[in-house]
């Protein structure tokens, strides 16, 4: 499953939610998923460079998905075509964080309503739901 920043930030401020215990679990499973765009959202929020560095290094062993020219080519079409729709997502990040899951055929683990618009217009992009479990 690839989880976003969002559940990210909530997971290391040690905030109790369904998506944190999610995440939680999938770290003990093996089963959670990083990529770069992700890891550069979560280096702008250190508030040292001692911090930075604990931050980088507590990702490295994570499984990390790397994107094609086609992946942040898809990412610029989806957001287009959210654009399109009436909704423009706040952070192009987030269309490449969700033609990401969509190419690795994943889950999408987030706690942003963005995604859940996104997936209005893109229906390929499947998200966690807490009732899911």
């Amino acid at each position: 499953m690839l989880i976003d920043t969002t559940v990210w930030i909530d997971w290391l401020r040690g905030q109790a939610s369904a998506t944190t215990d999610r995440l939680t679990r999938l770290l003990d499973e093996g089963d959670a998923v990083m990529a770069p765009v992700i890891l550069q959202e979560l280096l702008h929020g250190a508030r040292s460079p001692q911090a930075l560095t604990t931050l980088r290094a507590s990702f490295s062993d994570l499984p990390m998905l790397i994107a094609d020219v086609d992946t942040y080519a898809d990412a610029g079409a989806l957001y287009a075509r959210c654009r399109w729709k009436g909704y423009t997502p706040r952070s192009p990040h987030d269309c490449l964080i969700a033609q990401l899951a969509i190419d690795n055929r994943l889950l999408l683990l987030h706690d942003d309503r963005d995604f859940e618009f996104i997936a209005r217009i893109e229906p390929k992009l499947l998200c966690w739901r807490h009732s899911e479990e």
